[in-house]
């Protein structure tokens, strides 16, 4: 069946309140939770509500790190489509944040940080990169006792990355950049790169 065919297999949990749970949603969005069968039924809902922010939000925080960075990083490479500039520091963090998407090790988690406190935390690639530290390890210096970074740190950066990006033009332009960079994290949700066309 199509449904099956498109079912989400890159998150954490298919358990919609426990992503809920995570996020800061709206009362609509968090009215939905209890009625929504599957994170597909859930998302499905939310975008025919047009509450796209919802959305955006509940994915960030349900998709597992590697997949959730990376859809911060399309969002930073869209900002950039989109005509916006990226400053030099900004670029190397897009560059590192892609680099530990590619090889989740740690010295490339703390490398895309180390690069990510070189920019004004103002742009999509500052925060993909910032994504990719709290993705696991610790926050706290190499010779430090480990502080694991809480588990919502993560869905908030990349949320953040791609709020930046789609916040970047005129508003008019606003909600179809939001379904832009959203169809990129479904895709990346079924088991995609996010780079598949659609609408």
């Amino acid at each position: 069946m199509a449904e099956q065919a498109q079912a989400f297999v890159k998150l954490l949990t298919t358990t919609v309140g426990d992503i809920a749970a995570l996020c800061e949603l709206t009362e609509p969005a968090k009215e939905m939770v209890p009625r929504a069968p599957t994170p597909e039924a859930y998302l499905s809902s939310l975008t025919q509500a047009g509450l796209m922010s919802d959305a955006i939000r509940w994915l960030a925080q349900g998709l597992r790190p590697r997949e959730s960075v990376w859809w911060a990083c399309l969002a930073a490479r869209a900002y950039v489509e989109w005509g916006n500039a990226l400053p030099e520091p900004d670029l190397a963090a897009l560059t590192a944040a892609e680099a530990w998407v590619f090889k989740p090790e740690e010295d490339n988690r703390r490398a895309a940080m180390a690069k990510a406190q070189e920019t004004g935390y103002q742009s999509p690639a500052s925060w993909a990169a910032i994504a990719a530290f709290w993705s696991g390890g610790s926050m706290a210096p190499v010779d430090a006792p480990a502080v694991p970074p809480p588990q919502h740190l993560i869905g908030r950066a990349v949320w953040g990355a791609v709020m930046i990006a789609t916040n970047s033009g005129p508003p008019p332009e606003l909600e179809q950049r939001q379904k832009k960079l959203l169809d990129q994290g479904l895709d990346i949700a079924r088991g995609g790169n996010g780079r598949a066309g659609g609408g």
